[in-house]
């Protein structure tokens, strides 16, 4: 995999990968951005939450588990000092539908976060990471 990333102005960037997909990654302000588009940090609780979403839905899939809706709500702490790395990061999955069975849903996650996310791979031995769910019942 290769990426290049371009200056437009400042700590302003684009940048692209594989896919050729250009992505605006910025700054505050106070630090030489134009507080334009997504920081670099965000990026990466992004890349956690659509990388295990997609996982948990393809898994969910597989076991023809019908959900109306899903969300992922990433809650992360950093530290205070340079290079204010993450501390702890947690991932709570909303699951809308009706008659979901929990085991399902909760087996779906576990897959995901020990087995197939190589974003949460890469970022476990350095941050825990934990996960909790909840199920909004919907009528279909």
């Amino acid at each position: 995999m290769k990426a290049i990333i371009k200056q437009i102005q400042g700590c302003s960037f684009i940048g692209k990968a594989d896919s050729n997909h250009w992505v605006s990654i910025d700054t505050k302000k106070e630090v030489s951005g134009s507080d334009a588009a997504t920081r670099p940090m965000e990026l990466i609780l992004l890349a956690l939450g659509s990388c295990t979403g997609c996982d948990v839905l393809s898994i969910l899939e597989k076991k023809k588990v019908s959900l109306q809706d899903f969300e992922i709500y990433i809650d992360a702490e950093r530290t205070d000092e340079h290079p204010r790395v993450f501390t702890k990061i947690h991932l709570e999955f909303v699951f809308f539908g009706a008659g979901l069975n929990p085991v399902h849903l909760e087996r779906a996650i576990e897959l995901s976060q020990q087995k197939y996310c190589p974003v949460s791979a890469m970022l476990r031995p350095s941050v825990p990471i934990t996960t909790s769910f909840r199920i909004v019942e919907k009528q279909q």
